[in-house]
């Protein structure tokens, strides 16, 4: 499975978020490329790149990211999203080499915008993020609830030719009383490949979501407060099921 630590950037630092709140925030480093440069000499494979303040539609962090892509592009794999709802957007991120996009909101509130997302990256360079709050899929940065349920969006991009959903329960995101293992696999069976996201406080927390068979989870504040070292991680996610 994919092992993917996360970078959540706003106002140009590392940044985490409780229950996806803006004014719940911890810093974790003013400099996110020393900490995607960190993540490379442990072993990572992949990074998870957010920018927060584009996703809370009051500002940007594109030179970051691009300072992110120059500094480890060449060594690892490059997710990046946050406020990715319109073509130009997801276009800039493409053309800075980035390996995967993750487009949320667009993807909940527009449907022909899936089909538009897929033609510009591609099936293995898109993916959508189903953030879910009691089920139901949160959208603009989670601070709003739409009336879109988790599954019937997953059902719908499935359809569409979307391959990879990364799933957040948006009550367990950065609370680190474990991730959504149930509801991820429950959302497997559209017939995707899952990313769990939010909550992972432990190394079995990470046995378990290889165990389930899905196919990766992002992990942020348990990594960034010392639980445990991403080289324990990345052993953790070379579980029964995949060896």
């Amino acid at each position: 499975m994919q092992l993917l630590p996360a970078i959540d950037i706003r106002n140009g630092r590392v940044v985490r978020l409780s229950q996806g709140e803006a004014s719940r925030q911890t810093v974790y480093g003013h400099d996110p490329v020393a900490v995607a440069e960190r993540f490379v000499r442990e072993g990572a494979q992949w990074v998870h790149v957010v920018d927060l303040d584009r996703a809370f539609g009051d500002g940007e962090n594109v030179s970051t990211v691009r300072r992110i892509v120059a500094a480890v592009g060449g060594d690892l794999r490059i997710e990046v999203g946050g406020g990715l709802r319109s073509l130009d957007r997801l276009q800039e991120i493409l053309r800075l080499g980035v390996a995967r996009v993750v487009v949320g909101t667009s993807a909940a509130t527009d449907p022909s915008f899936v089909q538009a997302a897929l033609a510009a990256a591609g099936p293995e360079r898109l993916a959508v993020g189903v953030d879910a709050r009691a089920g139901l899929v949160a959208v603009r940065g989670w601070t709003e609830t739409s009336t879109v349920r988790a599954e019937d969006l997953v059902r719908r991009v499935a359809a569409e030719g979307v391959q990879t959903v990364i799933y957040t329960d948006v009550s367990r995101d950065g609370m680190m009383e474990g991730p959504d293992v149930a509801g991820s696999v429950a959302l497997q069976q559209a017939g995707l490949r899952v990313i769990a996201s939010g909550g992972v406080s432990s190394l079995d927390d990470l046995r378990a979501v290889c165990d389930a068979g899905l196919a990766g989870a992002i992990v942020g504040r348990a990594l960034y407060e010392g639980r445990f070292t991403l080289a324990d991680a990345l052993e953790a996610s070379r579980c029964a099921s995949s060896s």
